[in-house]
C-alpha cells in the first residue's frame, strides 16, 4: 500500500506505542491459535473522537474508488482537502454508513454537552446544540445528518494539529510526573526522625548515583547507533553494514516507509544501557520519555516533509549528512534539569489547592450520605406504619360479618343476650318486668284450693 494511506492510517494510532524489534538469531515464532470473536487490539491515541476517526478510516478503506485515489495522493492532497472531494464518487453504500456514523458522534457530542452542564448544575438552563457543537472542530456543525467532503476534510486537519501536539502535552504530563515524584520524596523525609531521615537520604542519594553510571549513549539515528542495532539485534556483521538493506530489514510491515513506531523500536538497545526494570533505581516512566525524545530527534532531522513518515530517499539523504558520522554523545535525561525549584514550588501550591477541594467535596459527600441515611431511615419507618396499616385493615376484612336479624355477637362469637342471662342468673331476685309484674317462676305453681278433686 502506497505511504500516503498509511500517513492517514497513522492518525488513527498511538504515538507512543511501540513495535518489538525482530530477532535475527532467534527461532521464528509459532503462530498463535486463531482465537474466536476476540477482537484487534487498537492503541490509544488520547483524541477524544478517537473511536469515530477510526471507524470513518475503516469505511472509507472499504470504497475501491476513495482507495486508489488515495494510492496516487501526495501528502499534501490530503491535508489540503483537495482528496476530500473524492468522496462524492464513493459508492451510495459508504455514504450511507459515513452519514450513520456522523449522526452517532453528533448524538455522543449531545451526551457529553448535557453531562458538562449537568455537573456545573446548569441543567435547567436549555441547551443550544447547535451552537454548543461549533467548539468541536473535527466535524461540520452547519450540517449534522449527513457525512460529506467538508467533515473528512475537518477531520484530517483536527486529527493531524491535535496528533502534532500530542508529544508535547507527553512531555509535560511527565514533567508533572517527575515533580510528583520529587514532592513525595521531600514529604516522606519530613516525616521521619532526624536518624532515620539522614540514612534514608543516603539511600536516595546512592541510588541516584547507580542509576547515572550507565554507559554513553549514542546518538539516535547516527551511523554508531543503526551499526550496533546491525550488528546486536539483527546479528549482521558491522563491517558490512549498508544503509538501504537496514531500511528494508526494518520496515517490518513492507510498505516502503518507516512509521514512528518502527523508528523508536531502532532505540531499545541503545535503552537497555541505561534501564533495567529489575533495577530499583531504573524508572521505566523515564525510559519511555526518553524514547519518545530519541524519535524526535531522528524526526526532526530525517523527515524532511514533516509527514511524520521516513522514506528511504529521506533515509538515505540523511547518511550522508556530517552528523551521521559524528554526532556525538547523547544527553540523557538524568544530565538535564527537567524543571526548576520555582516549577516545583507553584506545583506544589496547585497540589495543596486541589487537596483542599478534595477535602471539601469529600465533606459535601459525607453530609450528603448522611442526609440520605436520614431519609432512609425515615423511609423505613414509613414502610413499617404502612404495613401495620394493611395488617388491620386485613384482619378487619378476615373477621365474621352479622348475619341480619341475628343478634349481635361478642368478641368472642357468644350472642350478646347469652351473657346478660348469665349476669341475672347470678344476681339472685329478678327484676320487676317492664309493667311491674313479677316473672314467672320456672317451678310448677300449687293447684288452687276448694277444687273438687278429682278421683277415678
Amino acid at each position: 500500500m502506497a505511504g500516503l494511506f498509511h500517513w492517514l492510517m497513522l492518525l488513527s494510532v498511538s504515538l507512543g506505542a511501540w513495535s518489538v524489534p525482530i530477532d535475527r538469531n532467534g527461532k521464528p515464532p509459532e503462530d498463535p491459535p486463531p482465537q474466536e470473536g476476540k477482537q484487534e487490539e487498537t492503541l490509544d491515541t488520547g483524541l477524544y473522537y478517537e473511536r469515530y476517526l477510526r471507524e470513518v478510516i475503516d469505511v472509507l478503506e472499504t470504497d475501491p474508488h476513495f482507495r486508489e485515489k488515495l494510492q496516487t495522493a501526495n501528502t499534501e492532497d490530503i491535508r489540503s482537502g483537495r482528496l476530500s472531494k473524492e468522496l462524492d464518487l464513493v459508492g451510495h453504500h459508504v455514504r450511507t454508513r459515513l452519514d450513520e456514523l456522523k449522526r452517532q458522534e453528533v448524538s455522543r457530542l449531545r451526551m457529553l454537552l448535557k453531562a458538562k452542564l449537568d455537573s456545573t448544575d446548569q441543567h435547567s438552563v436549555q441547551i443550544d446544540h447547535a451552537s454548543l457543537l461549533k467548539q468541536f472542530e473535527h466535524l461540520d456543525p452547519q450540517n449534522l445528518h449527513t457525512f460529506e467532503a467538508k467533515d473528512l476534510e475537518m477531520l484530517i486537519e483536527t486529527a493531524t494539529r491535535d496528533l502534532e501536539s500530542y508529544d508535547a502535552a507527553r512531555h509535560e504530563e511527565f514533567k508533572r510526573y517527575e515533580m510528583l515524584k520529587e514532592h513525595e520524596r521531600r514529604e516522606y523525609l519530613k516525616g521521619l526522625d532526624q536518624e532515620r531521615r539522614e540514612t534514608e537520604e543516603r539511600r536516595l542519594q546512592d541510588l541516584q548515583e547507580k542509576h547515572k553510571m550507565h554507559p554513553k549513549l549514542n546518538a539516535p539515528g547516527s551511523k554508531a547507533q543503526l551499526r550496533e542495532v546491525w550488528e546486536e539485534t539483527d546479528g549482521l556483521d558491522p563491517q558490512e553494514f549498508n544503509p538501504k538493506t537496514f531500511f528494508t530489514l526494518h520496515d517490518t510491515n513492507g510498505d516502503g516507509l518507516l512509521d514512528e513506531q518502527e523508528l523508536e523500536a531502532l532505540f531499545t538497545k541503545e535503552l537497555e544501557k541505561v534501564y533495567d526494570p529489575r533495577n530499583e533505581e531504573d524508572d521505566m516512566m523515564e525510559m519511555e520519555e526518553e524514547r519518545l525524545r530519541m524519535r524526535e530527534h531522528v524526526m526532526k532531522n530525517v523527515d524532511s516533509n514533516h509527514d511524520r513518515l521516513v522514506s528511504l530517499e529521506e533515509f538515505l539523504k540523511s547518511t550522508e549528512k556530517k552528523e551521521f558520522n559524528s554526532p556525538g554523545e547523547w544527553e540523557t535525561l538524568d544530565e538535564r534539569p527537567l524543571y526548576s525549584e520555582a516549577e516545583l514550588q507553584q506545583f506544589e501550591v496547585e497540589l495543596a489547592t486541589q487537596e483542599a477541594e478534595l477535602v471539601k467535596k469529600a465533606q459535601q459527600l459525607k453530609q450528603e450520605q448522611e442526609e440520605l441515611r436520614e431519609r432512609e431511615r425515615a423511609l423505613q419507618e414509613q414502610k413499617k406504619e404502612y404495613q401495620q396499616a394493611v395488617m388491620q385493615m386485613s384482619q378487619r376484612q378476615r373477621a365474621p360479618q352479622p348475619v341480619e336479624g341475628q343478634p349481635p355477637s361478642g368478641p368472642n362469637g357468644e350472642l350478646q343476650f347469652h351473657t346478660e342471662m348469665k349476669k341475672l342468673e347470678q344476681g339472685g331476685d329478678s327484676p320487676l318486668s317492664q309493667d311491674g309484674a313479677a316473672p314467672q317462676s320456672h317451678l310448677l305453681a300449687e293447684p288452687p284450693q276448694n277444687q273438687p278433686l278429682h278421683t277415678s
